[in-house]
C-alpha cells in the first residue's frame, strides 16, 4: 500500500501577516460575505456602514449634528469613473487627533472607542471597522480637521502612499472626511444599489433624532425616531395609534396590523440586529407581561404577538455580538431593566389611550378565536398526513439542522420543481447540510386566503412540516430556504407562488434574510479545451467572443438539463444566491394584490407592455 509523503513542516512554513494583509486574505472574518452589491448584506455596504457608524458616534457624543454622504451608484469596478472615490462621508464632529491619524485608520486595536469617557455607546468597539475599509479599498483617503489644522492621509490597498499636514482652510469646520473605493481585486464588478443605501441612511435618521444626513444632496432626518420608522413601515395598516416610549437607554414603538406573525426591527447602538438577540427577547417578554397585567388576563403570548409590529433600540456600553457583522446581540445581563422599562412604557400608553387599548384587546380575542379554529384544522391535517405516510414523501433531508449549532448554521433546503431537477440536486448536494424538497408543480395561489387554507393543502402542509414551521417559526429547521426553479415562464410563476406563500403567512422569514433565489447559469459555452458557464446574454456573448466562432452554446431552460456532475459546482462553495428582501412592509399587500390578485385590466396592460421575447 502506497504511503502518503509527509510535507516539509519547519520554521520556514510559519507566516506572520500584518493586520491589513490578514484582512485582505481572510475578508469574511471582518465583513462577512463579499457580493457585488445586489444583496443588502454584501461587503460594500458593510464598508459604507463602518464609516458612517463613526460619523454617527460623533453625533451621539454631542459633536456635530450633520453628516454628508455621497455614493456613486455606477459600476465601481470600473474604478468609480464618475468621481475620484466611490464613497465620501463627511462629519462635523471632533476630528481624529492628527498625531494618531495614520494609526487610527490602519492599525488594528487602535482607537478611542475603548475609552468609555470618549465613546459611551459605540457599535465599533473592536478597533477594526475603518481599518477593514482601508485594507479593502483600492483607494482610501482621510482628512481630519481640528484646532485650525488639517491632515490628509492617502492609502492604496492598505498601504500608505502620502500624508501631509497644513493649516485648515478659512471657514473649514472641524470634523473628518473619509473617501474610499472598494477594491475590484476583492469585490470584482460591484455597484451600490440606491434602495439599499437609502434604507440604511433612513435607519440612521430614525435612530438619531436631531441628526441630519445629506445623501447625494437630499436631506434625511427624523423628528420622532422609531415612531417614524414604524409609521413608514406599516402605513395605514396600523390597527391603533402607534405606541411610543423613549428612555435613557431604550426606545421602542409598537402597534398591531392584520398581517400574520410578528414584525420586529431591533437595534443596538444604531446597529440593525437582523437576527434579534437578548434585547429583543426581553422586549417581547416585557410586552407580554405588560398587556396581561393591564387587562388582568392570562392571554397567550402567541395571541398577543400575532400581527404585532414593533421597533426597539437600546444603548449599551459593552455590547456583545455573535459575529463581526453584529446581527445578533448576546448580552445576558440586560433582561431585567429592559423588561421593567418596557412594562412601564406599554402600561403608560394603554392607560393614556383607552381607544388603542380597546382595539388591542379586540385583536387579541380575534387571534385567540383564529388560533382555536387553526388548531382544529392542524389536527385534521396531521391525521391526514399520518394516514398517507409517516415521513414527508417529497423531502430528501440533510444531517445537520439549525438546532445543531454551528454545524447547522448554513443548512439549506432547496425548493425545486419536479423529479428531474431534484434528481440533479440530490446526486450533487452536500448530504450533511443540503436538503431537497420536490414540488409536484405549481402550488396553490395563497394570496387573500385564510391561514387555515394552507393546512388543508397537502403540498403546502408537507412543505411547512419539512421546514419545521407548521406550529410556529421557532421550529425552523434550516438556516436558508432557497427557491430553485427553472429559468422559464413556468419556473418564474412557481417562484412567485412560493414568494406569495411566504409573504402572506411567514413574512418574518424574509425579514430575517432566510429566503433566497438560486441563480444557475442560463448558457454553457464550450470548446474541446474550455467550458464557460454564463448567467446572462452579455456573459454568453463575451464567452463566445473569447472562445472563438467554433464554440458550442447550450441554453439551459430547465434545471434538469444540467447534469449532476455539472450541478455540484452551482450549489457548492461558489453558490450564487439572491436574498429576497422587503424594503417597506406597507408596500407588500399592494404588490401582492397587483401581481397575484384578480386579473385586472391594469395588470393585463402591464403584462402587454412588458412582454419580452423567448427566454
Amino acid at each position: 500500500m502506497a504511503t502518503k509523503k509527509a510535507q516539509n513542516y519547519d520554521e520556514s512554513k510559519i507566516k506572520t501577516l500584518s493586520s491589513l494583509e490578514h484582512i485582505r486574505l481572510r475578508t469574511g472574518m471582518y465583513i462577512g460575505r463579499l457580493g457585488d452589491g445586489s444583496n443588502p448584506d454584501d461587503g460594500i455596504y458593510v464598508l459604507l456602514k463602518e464609516v458612517i457608524d463613526n460619523a454617527v458616534d460623533e453625533f451621539i457624543m454631542g459633536a456635530g449634528d450633520r453628516v454628508i454622504v455621497r455614493v456613486e451608484y455606477g459600476n465601481g469596478a470600473a474604478g468609480a469613473a464618475q468621481a475620484p472615490y466611490a464613497v465620501s462621508i463627511r462629519d462635523f464632529g471632533r476630528g481624529i487627533p492628527l498625531g494618531k491619524l495614520v494609526e487610527a485608520v490602519s492599525v488594528i486595536n487602535t482607537g478611542a472607542k475603548y475609552n468609555d469617557e470618549v465613546f459611551q455607546f459605540s457599535v465599533g468597539l473592536n478597533g477594526v471597522g475603518t481599518k477593514a475599509v482601508n485594507a479593502l479599498s483600492a483607494r482610501f483617503r482621510v482628512v481630519s480637521t481640528r484646532e485650525g489644522r488639517s491632515k490628509e492621509v492617502v492609502f492604496e490597498r492598505g498601504v500608505l502612499k502620502s500624508k501631509r499636514e497644513t493649516e485648515a482652510k478659512r471657514g473649514e469646520a472641524q470634523g473628518t472626511l473619509v473617501e474610499f473605493s472598494p477594491d475590484p481585486e476583492i469585490f470584482g464588478e460591484y455597484a451600490y444599489n440606491p434602495e439599499f443605501v437609502e434604507k440604511r441612511i433612513w435607519n440612521y435618521a430614525y435612530l438619531n433624532s436631531g441628526l441630519s444626513l445629506v445623501l447625494n444632496g437630499t436631506e434625511v432626518a427624523s423628528k420622532n425616531g422609531l415612531h417614524d420608522l414604524l409609521a413608514n413601515e406599516v402605513g395605514e395598516g396600523a390597527l391603533y395609534d402607534i405606541g411610543y416610549w423613549r428612555g435613557d437607554k431604550i426606545e421602542f414603538a409598537f402597534t398591531h396590523t392584520n398581517d400574520y406573525g410578528e414584525e420586529n426591527f431591533s437595534f443596538v447602538n444604531g446597529q440593525f440586529t437582523s437576527d434579534g438577540g437578548s434585547h429583543l427577547s426581553a422586549f417581547r417578554e416585557g410586552f407580554l407581561k405588560a398587556v396581561n397585567e393591564f387587562f388582568q388576563a392570562s392571554y397567550k403570548g402567541e395571541d398577543i404577538r400575532e400581527g404585532v409590529a414593533a421597533a426597539v433600540a437600546v444603548k449599551l456600553q459593552n455590547p456583545v455580538f455573535e459575529s463581526q457583522t453584529k446581527n445578533k446581540l448576546g448580552n445576558t445581563d440586560i433582561k431585567p431593566w429592559i423588561l421593567q422599562e418596557v412594562k412601564r412604557g406599554v402600561d403608560e400608553f394603554l392607560r393614556k389611550n383607552p381607544q388603542a387599548a380597546k382595539r388591542l384587546q379586540e385583536k387579541i380575542i380575534s387571534s385567540e378565536k383564529l388560533r382555536t379554529e387553526l388548531n382544529i384544522v392542524k389536527k385534521e391535517a396531521k391525521e391526514a398526513a399520518r394516514k398517507i405516510e409517516l415521513r414527508i414523501p417529497c423531502l430528501k433531508d440533510c444531517k445537520y439542522h439549525l438546532s445543531d449549532g454551528e454545524k447547522g448554521e448554513f443548512s439549506t433546503i432547496f425548493l425545486t420543481e419536479g423529479l428531474s431537477a431534484a434528481g440533479s440536486m440530490v446526486s450533487s448536494r452536500d448530504v450533511y447540510t443540503q436538503a431537497i424538497f420536490s414540488l409536484r408543480g405549481k402550488v396553490e395561489n395563497m394570496h387573500g386566503r385564510k391561514r387555515t387554507a394552507i393546512y388543508k393543502n397537502e403540498e403546502l402542509y408537507n412543505l411547512m412540516t419539512a421546514l419545521g414551521i407548521e406550529n410556529d417559526l421557532e421550529g425552523l429547521r434550516y438556516g436558508r430556504i432557497v427557491i430553485a426553479t427553472d429559468a422559464d415562464y413556468d419556473g418564474f410563476h412557481i417562484r412567485n407562488l412560493l414568494l406569495t406563500f411566504f409573504l402572506s403567512f411567514f413574512e418574518e422569514l424574509i425579514l430575517q434574510g432566510r429566503v433566497h433565489i438560486l441563480e444557475t447559469p442560463l448558457f454553457r459555452a464550450r470548446t474541446k479545451k474550455e467550458t464557460r458557464y454564463c448567467y446572462s446574454a452579455r456573459e454568453r456573448d463575451e464567452a463566445v467572443k473569447a472562445l472563438g466562432a467554433g464554440a458550442e452554446v447550450t441554453r439551459f431552460k430547465g434545471l434538469g438539463e444540467i447534469s449532476p456532475s455539472e450541478f455540484g459546482q452551482f450549489i457548492g462553495p461558489d453558490i450564487r444566491l439572491v436574498r429576497v428582501d422587503i424594503q417597506v412592509l406597507k408596500n407588500v399587500p399592494e404588490v401582492l394584490e397587483f401581481y397575484m390578485g384578480k386579473n385586472t385590466p391594469e395588470r393585463r396592460e402591464y403584462i402587454m407592455q412588458n412582454l419580452v421575447g423567448d427566454l
